[in-house]
């Protein structure tokens, strides 16, 4: 199956860059890496964020068919690794739309942004509001960090400055995801379910992946894992790869440290589809490392990672800091399970980052920008690929709805989701990702339906 001539084109009218600050902090990406560790293994998660963890509502609007509810709360991040998110993105906010005639039960599916959809009034107007007339179903819109009110001051527009905050980003929403619906079981709404379109459809499964009860899951537009998104999609096109290859060639950091905190995840890892390794050197070429070596670096890399994990040593360092400003932040909530005051402050407070190398000859090694893209699917694996989190509990609760030419989300050389997600969906629609955008949201609400009436009818009494 080609491509879609419309994604290309559209592509090419927008000409701001992704990622001209770069990879992001090396402890940044470091600690993002071993909190991924926890938080890609639901058991572990499973006290991370208290069951009546505070959410408030601030504003409510009286409309003809529906109540419009604003409210917000703490981003769980903040507690669990303090600092890593921007402070404008700390503050959670939402809108929860609520038929004022239920037809059947309370039912609600939280939605999560996908690219550019900044503050709420998209996924108002084309989903939750046509879901009120339509089912009688209430939508929950969560605001992604980085977007709207949760934008730092210093980032154009949708372009994320860093690499590292796209991660960031994912790890903010699955616990944010969590906190929602805890409270909306507390409030007695049911079924529950999660959808997104395109980024926002990676989001909502990487947050089902991290939810202990089975739950309707509809992602559109999204796959398996965000790394070809940006290394063989046309986005890809709109990486700052000059600023990339050079951090890369100056911080020995990157390939040296932090590549060995990278999980393999299966046969999937650093592969690339046919077409892509004809330009590609494999990384295992690049590094040099044997079959032997390249066992032994991921079996100690993820031993050392659960290691720190069972001392406490991922999150964070000084206590008495970190103690301070959870206990303001989260002053109202008293957690049963794990205490968040064990989880230190900063990574590796004491340790100091390798000397950057400053030999020019190697910024402009011929390999850099084959290494460059090797790098990026990799550190992209390792937070967004599905086989590197739990699988949902009912994967028979899951309609992925896919466009058949997408040309933003390439599907060659990647698990596939029925391969990781054995059991689930998966609905194709002719077109690419921005057609389908477009003029396919009715497909969209349709699947959601769907999965709430099979999530109902297998599961009447699990509420």
């Amino acid at each position: 199956m080609g491509v879609s001539r419309l994604d290309v084109f559209y592509r090419r009218l927008l000409l701001t860059k992704l990622f001209i600050g770069g990879w992001g902090k090396p402890e940044d990406l470091k600690r993002i890496f071993e909190f991924r560790k926890i938080i890609g293994d639901r058991e572990r998660c499973r006290y991370l964020v208290p069951k009546d963890y505070p959410v408030y509502i601030n504003k409510t609007e009286e409309h003809t068919d529906c109540k419009i509810h604003e409210g917000f709360f703490i981003s769980p991040l903040e507690h669990l690794v303090p600092g890593i998110l921007p402070p404008e993105a700390v503050k959670a906010r939402f809108q929860f739309i609520v038929p004022k005639r239920w037809q059947k039960n309370r039912p609600v599916c939280v939605h999560l942004a996908g690219t550019g959809d900044h503050f709420f009034w998209r996924r108002r107007t084309l989903m939750a509001r046509p879901m009120v007339k339509e089912a009688g179903m209430a939508s929950l819109l969560l605001e992604n960090p980085y977007y709207g009110y949760r934008k730092p001051k210093d980032q154009l527009r949708s372009c994320l400055k860093n690499v590292s905050d796209l991660f960031v980003m994912g790890g903010a929403l699955i616990l944010e995801s969590t906190v929602l619906l805890r409270w909306l079981e507390r409030e007695g709404y049911w079924p529950l379910g999660m959808t997104g379109i395109s980024m926002g459809g990676y989001m909502a499964s990487l947050a089902v992946t991290n939810w202990p009860k089975p739950i309707p899951l509809i992602p559109c537009l999204s796959w398996s894992t965000a790394s070809s998104v940006f290394t063989t999609g046309v986005l890809s096109k709109a990486v700052n790869w000059t600023e990339l290859e050079k951090q890369y060639a100056i911080n020995s950091v990157y390939e040296e440290e932090i590549i060995k905190l990278l999980e393999y995840c299966g046969a999937d890892s650093f592969k690339m589809g046919p077409e892509f390794s004809k330009n590609v050197d494999p990384l295992e070429h690049l590094l040099g490392l044997s079959g032997d070596d390249r066992a032994s670096v991921a079996q100690n890399s993820k031993a050392g990672g659960e290691a720190e994990a069972e001392r406490g040593l991922l999150i964070g360092g000084s206590p008495e800091g970190g103690r301070a400003r959870v206990d303001q932040l989260l002053s109202s909530v008293n957690s049963s399970g794990m205490s968040l005051d064990t989880l230190p402050r900063s990574l590796h407070a004491n340790s100091t980052l390798r000397e950057k190398k400053t030999d020019s000859a190697k910024f402009y090694r011929p390999s850099l920008h084959k290494e460059s893209i090797s790098f990026m699917k990799g550190v992209m694996d390792e937070c967004t690929h599905m086989a590197n989190f739990s699988v949902p509990v009912d994967t028979s609760l899951i309609i992925v709805v896919q466009a058949k030419e997408d040309a933003y989300i390439p599907r060659t050389g990647v698990l596939s989701l029925q391969e990781i997600w054995p059991g689930c969906e998966v609905r194709y629609l002719n077109g690419g990702h921005v057609s389908a955008y477009l003029f396919k949201q009715n497909v969209f609400r349709q699947a959601i339906y769907d999965t709430f009436d099979r999530f109902c009818l297998k599961y009447p009494n699990l509420h």
